[in-house]
This record gives structure tokens, sequence and C-alpha cells, in this order.
């Protein structure tokens, strides 16, 4: 038998376990959590009392014998004071628990939602929107100047028309076995992962950003479930499905529905049908003015052909489709393809092609001229594969519009962009996910 490895003994520097200390807290993360700096003394002077002492004020006026230290806080905002309880001390940082806000920001409200702070769903419920598309650009602004080094002004973040009761799909969770909470009494919680957990789900009978549709299908979603984990129906856990389209809300993860995209002032609504498990933007408040805009992005770069490269049902293909000569939207799944083709049919769009695409050979067969092309590109969270990357490049286009749910890995690949010559011209997020640290970004790339 191998050795096992030793428990690691936790962290006791700079702070023992659940010391409370005072700090201000002076931006968010990327992640939604609030960040502040304490002043360490010096090695030193390590003393528990001193140490305490010391980083209950930055305030201080005397000298500041030692570095900061940052220490991240969930559910605190940028400009408050507040008293936190130390948890766990990192390499670099520590992480604590809020114990109370004894400044706060004018931005702070109540949470509808009285879940927040336990439910791992939303991060921003106590900040107001208006707060919330403030710093939600400057998380693109500071993640554009650190991990793609470029300084380019980012627009304001464009917001949702609805700030609860948007969210048109849903996953609820549920494991086969009871849990046992803090009275002894057995329940069978069906929601979403706690916060800061990998496996605990907490309960979730109605979710205020979820439309009143599917909140009212849930009641009785959960009613059956229920009643089959009391009569040990399930082997193992499993992941729930409500997605509210023109059919209603569904709950069966291979039936085929349909979803109406408004596409601008005075024109007819584009008509898409997918599987329901299938992946498409979960806010249809925001849909049009996203989608014209990624259009008015690609027929400003003066392009003739565009190319959807991540095309899926064909949503942006199908979309832009009559700004361009030809379209065509290249997916590795085959079963995407197929909807999207028949999707172009039923929306009498004769100038769009859709194809199967092998990832090692995504362009292959693709006649159109690069110096005319503008190609779309919706990467999953992850972001751009290299393999990818090399292709596009290769191929060459006159510009790029990148769309992407997670600007981090997005900004990873703009430096990839700059190495093979393509210039950032446009940064605009959207704010598909209220009430959440999550947005969506476009950014528009021209070759040089």
């Amino acid at each position: 038998m191998g050795r096992r490895k030793k428990d690691r003994a936790p962290r006791d520097f700079p702070f023992p376990y659940h010391t409370e200390i005072e700090l201000t807290i002076t931006t968010l993360t990327n992640r939604g959590v609030g960040l502040g700096r304490v002043q360490l003394p010096e090695p030193g002077l390590k003393s528990e009392g001193l140490l305490h002492d010391t980083c209950k004020s930055d305030t201080s006026t005397q000298p500041p014998a030692a570095s900061d230290w940052v220490v991240m806080v969930p559910f605190s905002l940028p400009g408050e004071r507040v008293r936190a309880r130390v948890f766990r001390n990192q390499k670099n940082f520590s992480e604590a628990d809020l114990v109370e806000v004894l400044t706060a920001s004018p931005d702070r409200v109540q949470p509808q939602c009285g879940l927040f702070g336990q439910c791992g769903g939303c991060q921003y419920q106590h900040l107001s929107y208006g707060g919330q598309l403030t710093w939600k650009r400057q998380q693109v602004v500071e993640l554009l100047q650190h991990m793609a080094e470029i300084e380019h002004p980012v627009n304001p973040v464009i917001g949702s028309p609805e700030k609860f009761a948007y969210r048109s799909k849903i996953t609820p969770h549920f494991h086969p076995k009871p849990w046992t909470d803090e009275n002894g009494t057995e329940t069978y919680p069906i929601g979403f992962l706690k916060r800061g957990t990998r496996s605990n789900i907490i309960d979730v009978p109605q979710c205020p950003i979820a439309t009143p549709a599917i909140n009212e299908k849930l009641a009785t979603v959960r009613e059956d479930v229920c009643g089959r984990l009391e009569r040990n129906e399930f082997k193992k856990g499993a992941t729930l499905l409500l997605r509210h389209a023109e059919e209603g809300v569904v709950t069966k993860h291979d039936d085929v529905i349909h979803e109406k995209v408004k596409q601008g002032e005075g024109n007819s609504p584009l008509r898409l049908q997918f599987l329901a498990r299938d992946f498409f933007q979960n806010n249809p408040f925001i849909l049009p003015a996203f989608t014209d805009y990624v259009r008015q992005q690609a027929t400003a770069t003066g392009a003739t052909h565009l190319v959807d490269a991540y095309c899926g049902s064909g949503l942006f293909a199908l979309s832009l489709a009559r700004s361009f000569e030809q379209v065509a939207g290249v997916e590795i799944s085959e079963t995407s393809v197929q909807f999207a083709t028949a999707n172009a049919k039923a929306n009498d769009i004769d100038n769009a092609t859709f194809r199967a695409g092998d990832a090692s050979a995504i362009f292959a067969g693709l006649e159109f001229n690069p110096a005319h092309t503008v190609i779309v590109i919706d990467p999953p969270r992850k972001g751009c594969d290299e393999t990818f990357l090399n292709q596009l490049f290769e191929f060459g286009p006159k510009a790029v519009i990148y769309v992407s749910c997670d600007p981090a890995t997005q900004m990873r690949d703009l430096v990839h962009f700059k190495t093979a010559n393509y210039t950032l011209t446009g940064v605009q997020p959207f704010d598909l996910f209220p009430q959440t640290r999550h947005l969506e970004c476009v950014v528009t790339l021209g070759k040089t």
C-alpha cells in the first residue's frame, strides 16, 4: 500500500482561525467578492495581540512598517467599513465571512431573496442595479488591462430590461438520500449548490430571477420529485430542467422547443427551434439589443460574407443573414446543424448554409474570400482552444466579433489576437445575468 498523505495543517498566519478584523473594502473581484487590505506588522512583531490590534484599523497613523495583506469578504461592497471573521489563510491573501457592516455603501440594498448569501446562484442582490452595472464595467476594464495588456475604452454596460424574473431556464439539483438539517429532521433539498460548497444542496422553493411561469411549474415539479424521493425511486441524484419557451415551461431534455427573437424595429421576429437541453441565451428580454449590436458591429466592418463559427441552432447566423450576401454556419454538433438548417428554411432565409465541421478542420471547404469576411465567435465559457485559434488566424478574416460569457477567458484569448495582428476596435458588455457576477462581453477586432 502507498503511504497516505498527511492532512495539511491550516495556515495560522497572518490570522488564527476565526480572528475578527475590521477593514475597508476597496473593490470587487470578478467573482463578485469584496476585497480590502490590512497592514501587517514586521515579521519580528508577530505576537497575536499586536497583530490583531494592528489589523483592526487600517487607518492607523503609525508608520507603515509592513506590506498590505489582501482580505476577501463576500457580500461586502466598495467603500464599506466592515467587521469580518477570517476562516482561511491562503498563500497571498485571507478569506473571511462578513460579520457586520459598520459603514454601509450608498449602493447597498435589501436582497429580494431570503436565501441570498446561502444559495450560490446570486452574488449581487445586495448591490443596487446601477452599482452592478458600474462594477461589471470596471471588471472588464481591469481584465483588459491586466490580462490582455490593452488600454481601450470600455462602453457602459447595457443593462437588462428586467432585473428579476428574467431567466428562462433553471436546472435545480437533488441527491437521492435525505439530508439531516440542524434540527435533526430529514429533508430532501431540491435546488442549487450552497455557497462555498461543491456538493451541499440548498432547498430553493422559488427563484426570484426565474420567470413567473418557471416558478409556478417548479412547485409541481418539486412535489413530484419529493414524492418519488420518499418512495426511494432514485438510485442517484439528478439535475432537473425547467425551460420557458413558446410551448410553456418544458421539463423534458429532449423536447423540441421554439423561441422568438425580435430582429430590430419594424422587423418580424426570428423563430428558432432546438432541443430543450441545448445551449441558448437565457435572458430573452435583452436578446434583441444583444443581437442587434452584433449585427451593427459586423456590418460596420464592410464585409460582404459572414461566418458563424459556433453557430448552434443559428441564432447569430440567421439574425445577421439579411445584412450579408452569404452566410455560413459551422458547428461540431450535427444535431445543431440540422436544427440551424431547418430554422433557415422556416424563416425564409436562403443565403445561409450550415455544416458540421471537424474540430481539426473547421474552415475546410469554405470558399469565402477572407478579405471580405467577418467571423462571429461565441465559444463556451472556457474560451477558444489553441487549435481553433490557429485555424482562425490561418484563414485570416477581415474582422472578428468575439462574443463571450466569461470576459476573463476572452481577454486571455485577446493576447493571441494581438500576436496575429488583430486590433481591438470595440468593447461592449451586456448584462444578461442581473443579480449575479456573470455578464456577456462583445469585442470587435479588425485585421491590420
